[in-house]
């Protein structure tokens, strides 16, 4: 006599989003990168050890609450650029992607993905993520930008590399394939507040200089 397994039962949340991510994936990736950037930012911010935003003592008290927590303009900003930029590139690069190597499955064709993405699709993201975030944080020249980009491209470019392929392997190898999405999005999340805690770290370092310098052609 034989026996069938049972199906393994899912999380009901997880289940609804998969779902979602099949019937609506650019909708669903927008609306997952724009809660998690929303968050990275917090946490960055955090992390970094930025200053809490003063407010009027006569201020409301949910703008206290918000100093506290620190979450500024900045936060829903990271959140519209998670909607809006970080989402549709990445999902339309990866679209790219596998267009190019639609059925092909051989070992030059896996060889020519990785190469892809981790030359070509990586160092974009990455661009535009940090030219993206320098705004965000105050930069308003292309001089500042592109000195954001250039003290953070190669650090950020690199944790990617070392993060995307393993990140890939592991979800394969020891993850259910439903598990493979929220897997990547968590280790994305992770590098994210890592790039965004070093990015405040150099702003505050290079705002900290230019002030000095201020200080000493005054003097």
């Amino acid at each position: 006599m034989s026996t069938v397994a049972a199906p393994k039962k899912i999380n009901p949340l997880l289940a609804a989003y998969l779902a979602s991510l099949a019937a609506h994936p650019l909708r669903t990736k927008a609306i997952t990168t724009s809660v998690l950037q929303f968050v990275q930012e917090v946490l960055a911010t955090h992390l970094a050890g930025v200053p809490a935003q003063r407010v009027p003592k006569d201020a409301p008290l949910y703008a206290h609450a918000l100093a506290r927590a620190k979450i500024n303009t900045k936060a829903p900003r990271m959140a519209l650029y998670g909607l809006c930029v970080s989402a549709p590139l990445s999902h339309t690069l990866v679209g790219l992607m596998q267009k190019l190597f639609a059925g092909k499955t051989g070992l030059g064709a896996k060889i020519g993905q990785l190469l892809v993405s981790n030359l070509v699709i990586a160092p974009m993201q990455v661009a535009v993520y940090l030219s993206c975030t320098a705004i965000i944080n105050g930069a308003r020249t292309f001089d500042d930008v592109a000195k954001t980009v250039k003290a953070g491209f190669m650090s950020a470019l690199r944790v990617t590399w070392m993060t995307l392929p393993l990140t890939i392997v592991i979800a394969q190898r020891y993850l259910a394939s439903e598990l493979w999405v929220p897997f990547i999005n968590l280790v994305q999340f992770i590098t994210g507040t890592y790039f965004n805690t070093k990015l405040k770290k150099i702003r505050m370092h290079m705002e900290a200089r230019a002030k000095k310098d201020e200080e000493r052609k005054r003097d």
